[in-house]
């Protein structure tokens, strides 16, 4: 198989690189941005890597989008947030399991998923009304219309808190979904097979 070669960014395309170029399960693979974006918009959830003091570190995060850019906040001085103003790269994982997939051999059993892993760099907003205009989509996102009931973030919280944002460098999207892939000689087994919630949020 012939090396990845880079790819630049499109209007609807992830940049790619060897890097971010996904080698196994290609017929899973996209890099198509709609689906990243509505990937982060679902599930609001994922975990930041980074390399501190030579050691692997991974955090879970609150990540939300406006437009195509990434927000997640810190607090003021955080080690994340100094990196990230130093110009440091960040690895951005988001995945949600939404199935089990039950086969009739136990080699075949899998799980229906969607999964992110992006490249970031990113920079603090502090512009006042740009941070207030990012937090309220958040919450008025949560519930619509309800950054107008709440009490807003006071002068001392806004001096605790740093937006940062994100933009994508570079990444990929994988996802699987159907029923179990089984070897013709093992229909006959009389053992049930197909899919299975992984939690009843997933039952619709």
């Amino acid at each position: 198989m012939a090396a990845p070669k880079n790819s630049p960014q499109t209007i609807d395309q992830l940049a790619r690189s060897p890097h971010s170029t996904i080698k196994r399960g290609v017929g899973r693979a996209s890099y198509d941005k709609a689906l990243v974006l509505q990937l982060v918009d679902d599930l609001k959830l994922g975990h930041m890597g980074f390399v501190l003091d030579g050691r692997p570190v991974i955090i879970p995060m609150t990540i939300w989008r406006v437009d195509e850019a990434l927000y997640f906040h810190v607090a003021n001085k955080s080690r994340l947030q100094k990196m990230l103003e130093q110009g440091d790269e960040f690895c951005l994982s988001i995945a949600e399991c939404s199935e089990w997939v039950m086969a009739k051999s136990a080699y075949h059993h899998s799980a229906n998923f969607r999964s992110a892993v992006l490249y970031c760099s990113g920079k603090r907003i502090t512009d006042p009304q740009q941070f207030d205009r990012v937090f309220s989509l958040l919450i008025n996102d949560l519930e619509e219309g309800r950054w107008d009931h709440v009490r807003p973030p006071s002068a001392q919280e806004r001096k605790g808190t740093a937006l940062m944002q994100l933009q994508i460098n570079e990444g990929s999207y994988k996802s699987r979904t159907g029923g179990p892939n089984e070897n013709a000689a093992d229909l006959t087994l009389p053992v049930w097979h197909g899919v299975k919630p992984t939690c009843p949020f997933h039952q619709g």
